[in-house]
């Protein structure tokens, strides 16, 4: 899974700070003029219009996306507790 966030993004750090995002399988990629690469792969999962309005997204790993912040939350929470 890969959760894309933005460093002025209040909703992304908050669950970057909540979550232990590694431990749960997720890389994060933050998007920004120093990460060409992250902005690539947000475009391959065709996802840049959305990240231009709402962000963070988390992609799961069937390609399918995430992208609110509450709905996020409470994926992240789901796999927690199944562990």
């Amino acid at each position: 899974m890969t959760l894309f966030t933005k460093s002025i993004c209040s909703a992304c750090q908050n669950i970057r700070k909540e979550f232990d995002l590694k431990a749960l399988g997720v890389e994060v990629e933050e998007l920004g003029p120093n990460n060409p690469g992250a902005l690539a792969h947000l475009a391959w999962h065709e996802l840049v219009e959305t990240a231009e309005k709402s962000l963070p997204i988390l992609v799961l790993n069937d390609s399918s996306a995430i992208t609110d912040a509450m709905e996020i939350r409470g994926y992240l929470a789901n796999i927690v507790t199944r562990h």
